[in-house]
């Protein structure tokens, strides 16, 4: 089996000390990414720790397929106990950052303790260093980043960074990577800025060989050559489609379509468009930097979860508002989705859908902590009764789009993903637009033979993750394409998946998660059954939680062998 090649390199900010370990066992198991991270966290974690404590580390990991020259491989994830949730997380991000980081040779690193002063951390193949910047405190994501660049000649795809609202602990903060691109849900920029870690920067010259098929360049070209429709217009292409099946979360999730849809749609995100973008490697090119002449506005994005964030959820219906909004969650690290869905929840207290200017003093007031910025930046979970307004919310997390109410499949992904309310854990909406053939395909109504799919789905994902490959392959990747990258055979690669999504669940049970939390704020045709039915599939107890023998198999699995 392809794996990620390097040792972990462990960083104490605390101690500002750093150590290297090899675990040449551990990623002949976890093939690299989230698998990786995964394994090393629940190993190395306190089940009790504090999310925004010293004792909550934070683990950065490629896999093998960030050493391919393959589309779809311009990503990376990180690792942690999620300030949102409360529960093991993991997130990943696209741009250009995942090859600087291989070049670093090392196959994960490891972030612990926490600094008493403001730092960078700057990681290299020749070692540590660490750089008190009290100078940046609350500066934002292009402040820093152009910091590092003038001061150390690395541009934004060497770095990770947090903006005021890491630094300011918000529960939903993000970590950017290559400026506009985030390791988004979950809060884990929060936990780098309760760190006091300002930024991390990669560099070197020390990547670890893996040798990959030569299939990679066949995806490469397909890629190349694909008339998807997101190719221009990225995920938005759906907006309309998924308005008109009423699966658009509207005003607060009050209503499952937008009327004026067609003034923030695909269309208009592509009238905005004013050149290509992409990630590393990728010829695919589905990002979306977009420019507004008349006031000089220029952002990457809105994606589609942005559109509906703080497009239709918030009642707005001009695409220049929505990337002002995008924009200014780049800049101050803020995950567009919670940050969105915790604005229109704040102006369904207010009875103020649509306004425009107060959503963008809202956003800087919650990366600020400010007013009422302070309460909402705890996040929907924890401000709704103090709103008014319902919980939207699956353990803590606000909601993607891709409505689970029209959708139904996708509402029990919600219900069981070990992240909460996203819909990339499982991805199951593409089975019931459908986006797929109309042999993969599902109803949307019910969930009869739903809960096997949706098993399968979050393991592959969890390989995607582990890889790591974008979601956005799943046009190109069949199964045996997965078995020749991988050099696995499909069974076992999904057998590796279950174990992940295992050990996700069986930390979050330790931390007091079980079937009470796998749960939706609306009611779904035989949701219960599914919910059995899943739990089945995955030989779990049916009260959620991970047998202690399925425990002890994944244990023996990933053991180190005899001599």
């Amino acid at each position: 089996m392809k794996h990620v090649r390097g040792p972990l390199c462990t960083i104490d900010v605390g101690e500002q000390t750093s150590e290297t370990e090899q675990i040449d066992d551990l990623l002949e198991s976890a093939i690299g990414g989230r698998a990786l991270g995964t394994k090393l966290a629940h190993a190395r974690i306190p089940f009790d720790a504090d999310p925004l404590g010293a004792d909550n580390n934070l683990y950065f990991a490629t896999g093998p397929l960030q050493h391919a020259t393959m589309s779809f491989t311009g990503r990376m994830s990180a690792t942690g106990v999620s300030p949102l949730t409360d529960g093991l997380l993991s997130s990943n991000a696209g741009g250009f950052l995942s090859r600087n980081f291989t070049a670093t040779g090392y196959s994960a690193v490891e972030i612990t303790g926490a600094s008493d002063d403001l730092v960078i951390v700057h990681v290299t193949d020749d070692g540590v260093s660490f750089e008190a910047v009290p100078e940046l405190e609350e500066a934002t994501v292009p402040e820093t980043c152009a910091y590092i660049d003038d001061e150390h000649g690395l541009g934004s795809e060497h770095t990770v960074v947090v903006g005021p609202a890491g630094e300011n602990e918000v529960r939903f903060a993000s970590i950017m990577t290559s400026e506009e691109r985030a390791f988004g849900r979950g809060g884990l920029g929060a936990v780098l800025g309760a760190k006091n870690v300002k930024a991390i920067t990669f560099d070197g010259d020390s990547t670890r060989e893996v040798d990959l098929p030569s299939l990679q360049m066949e995806i490469h070209g397909e890629a190349a050559q694909s008339d998807s429709p997101m190719r221009d217009q990225g995920t938005t292409s759906v907006a309309t489609y998924a308005n008109m099946v009423e699966a658009l979360p509207t005003r607060y999730f009050s209503e499952l379509s937008y009327e004026h849809i067609d003034d923030i749609s695909g269309d208009r995100v592509e009238e905005k468009k004013y050149k290509k973008g992409t990630c590393s490697a990728c010829a695919f090119a589905c990002k979306l930097p977009t420019k507004d002449e008349e006031t000089g506005l220029e952002t990457e994005g809105p994606e589609y979860e942005t559109l509906m964030a703080f497009g239709s959820n918030s009642g707005v219906d001009d695409i220049v508002d929505v990337m002002k909004s995008n924009k200014l969650c780049d800049e101050l690290g803020l995950d567009t989705i919670s940050a969105g869905d915790v604005v229109a929840a704040y102006l369904a207290s207010e009875d103020e859908f649509g306004d425009a200017d107060l959503i963008h003093e809202t956003v800087e007031k919650i990366a600020y902590r400010e007013g009422i910025g302070d309460q909402l930046a705890e996040g929907v979970a924890r401000c709704h009764d103090e709103l008014g307004v319902d919980n939207w919310s699956v353990k803590g997390m606000e909601f993607a789009a891709h409505d689970g109410r029209t959708l139904n499949g996708q509402g029990l992904a919600f219900a069981t993903s070990n992240r909460g309310a996203d819909h990339m854990y499982a991805e199951f909406y593409p089975y019931e637009y459908p986006l797929v053939d109309a042999d993969d395909a599902f109803d949307k109504a019910g969930l009869e033979n739903k809960p096997p799919k949706l098993v399968e789905l979050e393991n592959i994902n969890a390989i995607k993750d582990s890889a790591v490959l974008c979601k956005f392959s799943r046009d190109f990747m069949t199964t045996e394409r997965f078995e020749t990258l991988l050099d696995a055979d499909y069974e076992e690669l999904l057998a590796i998946g279950s174990d992940v999504v295992a050990l996700e669940r069986h930390f979050n049970n330790q931390r007091g998660f079980d079937r009470a939390d796998d749960t939706l704020p609306y009611e779904i045709p035989d949701f219960e059954r599914g919910l059995d039915e899943y739990y089945d599939e995955r030989d779990w107890n049916d009260d959620g939680t991970v047998p202690a023998s399925e425990l002890e198999t994944i244990d023996s699995e990933t053991a180190p062998a005899d001599d």
